[in-house]
């Protein structure tokens, strides 16, 4: 692996006053017919959110303690083989240094319009999704990273069954944002905590994309920003910018321009760090706890498109199935499934009439559910001067239901869902006795209020939906009764029961919104919620389920662990709760602070010793 002294030059980890939000208690250094029938089973077999955040600041420029602590690797398209110990500098920094005469001047010009560029845009206001001051305030701000500390301190007793590694997902911007910048944005940063014979040791490290790599190379960020930048006639401006550079040979984005920020898989021995607009990032766990990036992914050179960052791993086949979109070119949406061994199937092509947000899908036994929603893109609408993401009210939301052995989409049944954007899919199953899919989502109002701005706060209603494959007709209710109405977002259910009827599903309550100050476990079936609140000044993220025994009878019985930080002391911890009793069984102290995130998952010792 390589070693490089970049570090984040802006975030400022020494608290010079109480009202500072950004104080951190570490240091750098300590993704044919038109009608289907179930088998039934034998009995033996251009709107806004209102943001809570305060504007705040942005912290002064730090020197870094260190200058040992980011662990950075050589990228190139295809799988390498790991070398550690080398100190081989990032490729684009050596590519910087051939620049000929002709190139440098191309791009002290380039620096001079995207100054002027930058300065025209301060002089307007941004709106709050776009504004750096509200989306990376308080504890949404980010950290620098933080090697390996072991032997943390433990309140209360960890349960045996928990021995391997929790990872959590994040957007954690290296460098002070220029213009606009959107949460979801940031440089992808994945936090560890590894848990070995009852010791605990903590890590966070960025994820050396090749974004991020020429980014550092060049000490500034230049790559553009696809929800904070990218709007209106600056973001065209922002765009050929970009393209300027790229054909200077001053940057290159043939290999990814992704942040790999959001999801996290463990697939075919293998961590998968995953942004929708990329490949996936190979991140290797060390055998102390600490984080190594180790290639932009791509299964073998068989990927040769984006996938999302919530692809699913079925607990009974193993295999990994995964949606691809488009947002520039048809086909706007591909389906395609990876098995046990990591092999590829063939492409199957969705048609779409428009390219439209995929964040997210859902599996079954035998089917994959594809939402159709009215988010979409429209890249016109930046020459009109507005946004790119926009909430088409007169396209009617609809679930796609296909086969996962699927060659192509021509047995494709499409099912109306009107007035229905789900931005997670918590699970689905078939019900073959009525020829339903069950689908469980968070249903939410207004449909692009996380991307665009508006008056109306945001309303996210845990649904089930049932999709009708004899009438091709959809039913919706709300699983929690109005009265006892929070927002639930983020979470999951078992995953053991990933596909298969579940009872329980396991989400975050995100009150006041978008913070989130606890978790609840919420009974499917009877609408039944059990709250586990956090404390005054405490919030966290996405409560992570972990079964206890995968064979055991009680599909509740395991423990949830979530990040959770105290806004009045700065202080950021592990929480392990009993799924069952939804009691506190053990809680970790961490050296550094956590930011609020995005997605984890576990991965077991027995799993972690396979790694590739």
């Amino acid at each position: 692996m390589a070693s490089s002294a970049a570090t984040n030059t802006w975030i400022n980890t020494k608290l010079k006053s109480s009202s500072s939000p950004f104080k951190d208690f570490g240091s750098s250094s300590t993704p044919k017919s038109n009608s289907i029938t179930l088998k039934k089973k034998k009995k033996n077999s251009t709107n806004n959110i209102s943001c809570s955040l305060q504007t705040l600041p942005f912290p002064k420029q730090y020197q870094p303690q260190s200058t040992n602590t980011t662990t950075t690797t050589t990228l190139t398209p295809t799988k390498p083989k790991p070398k550690p110990n080398t100190t081989t500098k990032p490729q684009q920094q050596k590519e910087q240094t051939k620049w000929n005469l002709f190139q440098k001047a191309a791009a002290t010009a380039l620096d001079f319009v995207e100054t002027t560029l930058n300065t025209h845009e301060r002089k307007n206001p941004l709106p709050k999704t776009a504004d750096p001051k509200v989306q990376i305030a308080g504890n949404f701000a980010p950290v620098p990273e933080h090697p390996a500390t072991q032997n943390l301190p433990i309140t209360g007793k960890i349960p045996k069954c928990i021995d391997g590694v929790y990872v959590r997902n994040g957007a954690n911007p290296l460098y002070e944002p220029v213009a606009g910048h959107h949460f979801f944005d940031g440089d992808g940063m994945v936090h560890a905590v590894k848990f070995t014979n009852g010791s605990v040791s903590y890590s966070c490290r960025f994820t050396e994309t090749h974004r991020l790599s020429q980014e550092k190379a060049l000490g500034r960020p230049v790559f553009p920003k696809a929800i904070g930048e990218l709007h209106g006639h600056s973001g065209i401006a922002r765009l050929l910018l970009f393209y300027a550079r790229s054909m200077f040979g001053l940057v290159d984005g043939s290999h990814g321009m992704g942040v790999a920020n959001a999801g996290l898989v463990y697939f075919n021995n293998r961590l998968l760090a995953m942004s929708e607009d990329d490949i996936p990032y190979q991140i290797r766990i060390t055998p102390n706890g600490d984080l190594n990036t180790v290639c932009r992914y791509d299964f073998d050179n068989q990927l040769k498109s984006t996938m999302i960052a919530h692809p699913k791993v079925d607990p009974v086949d193993n295999n990994l199935y995964a949606l691809s979109y488009d947002v520039v070119q048809k086909p706007y949406l591909k389906y395609f499934r990876f098995d046990s061994n990591g092999v590829k199937s063939p492409d199957v092509e969705i048609p779409l009439d428009e390219p439209t947000m995929m964040h997210d899908f859902a599996i079954t036994e035998n089917f994959v559910i594809v939402p159709d929603q009215q988010v979409v893109f429209r890249l016109t609408e930046m020459i009109r001067g507005g946004s790119p993401v926009v909430y088409n009210k007169e396209k009617v939301s609809r679930f796609g239901v296909l086969s996962k052995n699927a060659s192509d989409s021509s047995e494709m049944i499409w099912i109306d869902a009107p007035d229905c954007f789900c931005f997670h899919l918590w699970n689905a199953w078939e019900e073959p006795e009525t020829d339903e899919i069950v689908v469980i989502g968070s249903c939410m109002t207004p449909a692009d209020s996380i991307f665009n701005e508006c008056d109306e706060s945001l309303k996210s209603v845990l649904s089930e939906i049932r999709l009708n494959l004899k009438t091709g007709k959809s039913t919706r209710r709300a699983i929690i009764k109005e009265s006892e109405q929070v927002n639930l977002e983020a979470g999951m259910v078992n995953r053991n029961k990933l596909g298969r009827k579940t009872q329980f599903a396991y989400l975050a309550l995100a009150e006041p919104w978008p913070k989130v100050s606890g978790f609840a476990k919420v009974d499917l079936f009877s609408g039944e919620v059990k709250k586990y609140i956090y404390g005054e000044g405490r919030f966290g993220g996405e409560p992570l389920f972990l079964p206890r025994d995968v064979n055991s009878e009680n599909e509740d019985d395991g423990y949830i662990l979530t990040f959770v930080h105290d806004e009045k002391e700065w202080k950021s911890e592990l929480q392990i709760v009993n799924a069952m009793t939804m009691k506190l069984e053990a809680s970790i102290q961490l050296p550094s602070r956590v930011p609020y995130g995005f997605h984890g998952t576990f991965i077991i010792s027995k799993d972690l010793k396979k790694q590739a």
